[in-house]
């Protein structure tokens, strides 16, 4: 039997989130420019969206550029922007087809121009359609989330708007650029390295993490299987006992 059909399709994970890391190591091992990395890792990437799409799951973020990316060589960051625009204009057709919703993530506003605009023409593009939900992180922190929703509670506090008593969990989750979207219920990183990397903090609090040594680029269908199998193996307690669990 294969890992696809030894999945529980009743139990599935509704979001996944991913940290896809490992593309300049793997290019690395084939003496090539990091560039050659990340368009490899775009591949992997149309791989585990179909096949996440195709069992049914319901949402997935995958961290594509974070705020701390912008440190690096700007030939690498010319270079994966101008993948961004390319990869983004290419698979609108093959979201419509596959009804695949784009969201973001991010202080996108930070883009350039070009890649900024053709985000948004395929979310708009994309916005009703209702199968899998893609969201990309991009120039994404989770501390600037987090620190931007603060500052909007306390401009409401500010105005008079709410009591700093009545502020709750809930208000701070609308105000995180997550809004409507669910927290993540399993998060998987790629290439061996065992951290958050300042991605969805506050999301990740209940998160079940899966970690494998595979390099982004060498992640494949089956790689997805295995990590919703483990996930689905797994004893989500929420602070309970397993009696407590078992009671219910």
């Amino acid at each position: 039997m294969s890992k696809k059909d030894q999945i529980d399709t009743t139990k599935l994970p509704k979001h996944i989130a991913i940290i896809m890391d490992g593309n300049g190591r793997w290019a690395k091992g084939f003496g090539k420019f990091r560039i050659f990395g990340h368009y490899n890792g775009v591949k992997a990437v149309k791989t585990t969206v179909e096949a996440a799409a195709e069992i049914g799951i319901k949402y997935l973020t995958l961290y594509a550029f974070s705020t701390e990316n912008w440190n690096r060589p700007k030939t690498e960051v010319d270079d994966l922007m101008e993948l961004l625009v390319d990869t983004i204009k290419k698979e609108t057709p093959t979201l419509q087809k596959n009804n695949i919703r784009l969201m973001s993530i991010g202080n996108t506003l930070d883009l350039p121009e070009k890649c900024y605009l053709q985000l948004q023409e395929t979310i708009d593009a994309t916005k009703s359609n209702t199968g899998l939900t893609m969201v990309l992180a991009l120039s994404y922190s989770a501390k600037w989330d987090i620190v931007n929703a603060i500052k909007n509670i306390a401009t409401k506090v500010k105005n008079g708007d709410i009591l700093v008593d009545n502020i709750t969990s809930e208000m701070l989750d609308n105000e995180l650029s997550t809004k409507g979207v669910p927290d993540p219920e399993l998060m998987i990183r790629t290439s061996g390295e065992q951290r958050v990397s300042n991605f969805l903090l506050w999301e990740l609090a209940y998160s079940e993490f899966y970690f494998t040594d595979k390099l982004w680029p060498d992640f494949k269908e089956e790689d997805l299987y295995e990590a919703i199998l483990n996930y689905q193996q797994r004893e989500r307690r929420f602070g309970k006992t397993s009696e407590q669990l078992i009671t219910n």
